[in-house]
């Protein structure tokens, strides 16, 4: 609306050009309206009783102009027709956030993973005893779930009996396979750990297929093939290769994709009191009272401080490595248990294996680690067998 802008100084103008006592007395002087109006009461005794002239403006003023101020407040209200395309934009947002917090999981999952790898190694260099370092880290995660329960952080689960007894096989490959971690990281080179490692993706098929039914299509199965290849190449130039390192590793393989494939068939039946996290809590208290027997049974003595400081060590470093060990053991074994709740085995299970490649790099960094051009081609043909498996799972097979 034009007339909505004009200032006072615009006036004089519309009187002129509107006025028709303006056009037709071209001797009449135009004042401003305020001046008009005075002048008007004073005509009356200037001209001793005559009336006076008529006001020569009479513009109707700007708040008088009602019917277009209304088509200017409706032109302001919201169509019905855009809540649909708000609706698409809520739908949309939702989907990129929850994108967003499953890619911040996987993330930290990475970051925690390469911490405890890195502390982990240098606890078990100087302190070769891995029963031992597992069942602290075990603590310590016990500690940290007593803590959140006891101080309602995250809600107790309130579980039954039938519930723990479904869930003892879950701590039992969950225990064996951390113990079977350290084993290996204790005796080769962290690298090499986890190119072995890199072997999860068959045993995910295969323990999926026993017993969930999941049968691999044929591209799956092809993809495996330089998977395993490329780990047998690598594993005949590593350098630092013994055999206890290599079948520790895969034993690891075998437990935890067994523990990955039960923890989904446990949490499929959505249990309200016992969500992922309370699940992972239970296993780890679990696993620390089934591991902690054995350790003192097998170590006792010569895990003592007494012994320790009688061996040369440096209980200081020990105590402080151990303790943001546990911490990041316990921080990426909880985010991996919140991404397994949200996508199938066989895809926690390639990003596991995603993971490997970056603990490998960070891992030959860090430690100066001695690599061949044969074993990294091995490595690589793994890590490309696996990155090729991941694009054929998706790979639906026809219907009969």
């Amino acid at each position: 609306m034009q007339t909505a802008v004009l200032s006072p100084s615009f006036t004089p103008l519309l009187r002129k050009s509107h006025d028709p006592l303006a056009m037709k007395q071209p001797f009449l002087r135009l004042r401003p309206l305020a001046a008009a109006s005075s002048s008007a009461v004073t005509s009356s005794s200037s001209f001793h009783g005559l009336p006076g002239p008529r006001p020569l403006v009479s513009l109707p003023s700007l708040s008088d102009r009602r019917p277009k101020d209304a088509l200017v407040l409706r032109a302001t209200s919201v169509p019905e027709s855009a809540s649909p395309s708000d609706g698409d934009g809520a739908s949309k947002s939702d989907g990129m956030l929850q994108t967003l917090q499953l890619g911040s999981l996987f993330g930290l999952w990475y970051l925690f993973n390469i911490y405890f790898n890195i502390y982990n190694k240098q606890v078990l260099k100087v302190f070769p005893f891995p029963l031992t370092v597992t069942t602290v880290q075990f603590a310590v995660g016990t500690v940290l779930v007593l803590f959140m329960w006891a101080t309602n952080l995250y809600k107790r689960p309130k579980i039954s009996a039938s519930q723990l007894v479904a869930i003892l096989p879950l701590a039992a490959v969950h225990t064996m396979g951390n113990l079977f971690t350290n084993m290996s990281l204790g005796k080769v080179a962290v690298s090499f750990t986890h190119t072995i490692k890199a072997m999860e993706p068959f045993f995910s098929v295969l323990l999926s297929a026993l017993f969930l039914g999941e049968m691999p299509t044929i591209w799956v199965v092809l993809s495996l093939m330089p998977i395993v290849g490329g780990v047998a190449l690598a594993s005949l130039t590593e350098a630092s290769f013994n055999w206890a390192g290599f079948w520790s590793a895969m034993a690891s393989n075998v437990t935890f994709q067994s523990r990955n494939v039960l923890s989904k068939k446990v949490m499929v039946k959505k249990e309200e009191s016992l969500d992922n996290i309370n699940l992972f809590s239970i296993i780890t208290i679990m696993s620390f009272f089934l591991l902690a027997p054995i350790t003192l049974f097998v170590d006792g003595i010569r895990v003592t401080p007494s012994y320790m400081l009688s061996a040369g060590l440096d209980l200081k470093q020990i105590y402080l490595r151990s303790l943001l060990s546990a911490l990041c053991f316990h921080a990426y074994q909880q985010v991996s248990y919140m991404i397994l709740a949200r996508v199938t085995p066989v895809t926690h299970s390639v990003g596991n294996c995603v993971k490997r490649v970056v603990v490998i790099v960070t891992s030959v960094l860090f430690f100066r680690t001695p690599v061949s051009p044969i074993n990294s081609l091995g490595t690589g043909i793994a890590l490309a067998g696996v990155f090729l498996y991941s694009r054929v799972k998706r790979i639906k097979p026809k219907a009969a």
